[in-house]
C-alpha cells in the first residue's frame, strides 16, 4: 500500500472500545512526536502499547509507514504470538515484535514500550562506560537504568529472557551498540522517560567533545533521584504533567494523528 493510500485508512474509532481508542490516539501521538524530535530511524524502530482489557495484546506501528504518517487507526493490534487481531493490511517489524512482546509479557506495569535508534543514544550505547553522571537529567536515568549487550538484530526468541532480565524492574534500558528503550505505565510516562534519556545522551556527547575535565554528580544525589522526581511533579508523575502540552504542540503541527 502506498503512503497516500495508507493515510486514507478508514477510522476505527467506532470499531474499538473508548479505552482502546484513547490508547491508540496517545500512541499515534507518540510516533508523531518521536519524528518531531528527530529520534526516528525511517521505519525501523517501534513503540507499542498494551490494549486495555485484552491480556497481552498490544498495538504497534504498521511496518512501512514513516512515523509522521502513523494514525490511531493505522496501528496494528497483535497478540503475544505476533498474530494480527484486526484486518490491517500492514505487516509488523519482526524485530519489533521480539523486543516488545518479551517486555509486555514479563512486565505487567509496562503498558508502553518505546524503542529508538537515535544518533546520540546509539553513540553513548557504544561507549564502554555507558551513561555518565554529568547532568541533572542523568540522575533520573541512572537511578533506574539497565544495560543489554548487543546480540545482533533482535529476531531470536532465545534473546528474550536475557533482555527481560537486563531490564528487570527498571524503566530505562540501554541496548549496547543499538539504541535506547523506555517503559512506562502510560504512553506519556514512556515518552517523557525517552525525552530524558535522549537528552542525557546528547549532553554527554557534547560534554565529551569539549575536551575538558568533567565534573560528575555525587552518587548520593543519584540515590535520592526518584524521591526528588516525585517532589518536582507533586506526585503526579512527569508524564501526566507534560503530556497535555505535548499534545497541544502536536495539534498545532499536525492533528492528523487522531484519525
Amino acid at each position: 500500500m502506498s503512503a497516500a493510500a495508507a493515510l486514507r485508512i478508514p477510522s476505527r474509532e467506532k470499531e474499538v472500545s473508548p479505552d482502546e481508542w484513547r490508547v491508540r490516539v496517545d500512541l499515534a501521538a507518540a510516533y508523531r512526536l518521536v519524528a518531531h524530535f528527530g529520534w526516528d530511524d525511517l521505519v525501523f524502530t517501534h513503540i507499542s502499547a498494551r490494549v486495555p482489557g485484552q491480556g497481552h495484546a498490544f498495538l504497534i506501528n504498521p511496518y512501512g509507514l514513516m512515523f509522521d504518517e502513523i494514525t490511531a487507526s493505522s496501528l496494528v493490534k497483535i497478540d503475544a504470538d505476533g498474530n494480527k487481531l484486526d484486518d490491517s493490511p500492514f505487516p509488523v517489524n519482526p524485530a519489533g515484535f521480539t523486543i516488545h512482546s518479551a517486555i509486555h509479557a514479563a512486565r505487567e506495569d509496562a503498558q508502553c514500550v518505546l524503542h529508538v535508534h537515535s544518533l546520540n543514544g546509539v553513540a553513548v550505547s557504544a561507549q564502554k562506560e555507558g551513561v555518565l553522571p554529568l547532568s541533572q537529567q542523568s540522575i533520573f536515568v541512572l537511578s533506574s537504568l539497565g544495560y543489554h549487550d548487543y546480540e545482533g538484530v533482535a529476531l531470536r526468541d532465545d534473546e528474550k529472557p536475557r533482555l527481560v532480565a537486563d531490564l528487570g524492574s527498571r524503566n530505562f534500558l540501554m541496548l549496547r551498540n543499538h539504541g535506547l528503550l523506555t517503559v512506562g505505565e502510560t504512553v506519556a510516562d514512556a515518552f517523557l522517560s525517552m525525552y530524558l534519556f535522549e537528552s542525557v545522551c546528547t549532553i554527554q556527547v557534547r560534554a565529551l567533545a569539549g575536551s575538558r575535565e568533567l565534573t560528575h554528580v555525587d552518587p548520593r544525589i543519584i540515590a535520592g533521584a526518584q524521591a526528588k522526581a516525585k517532589a518536582v511533579t507533586r506526585g503526579q508523575g512527569g508524564g501526566p504533567l507534560v503530556w497535555p502540552g505535548l499534545l497541544r504542540r502536536l495539534e498545532r503541527l499536525d492533528p492528523g494523528y487522531r484519525s
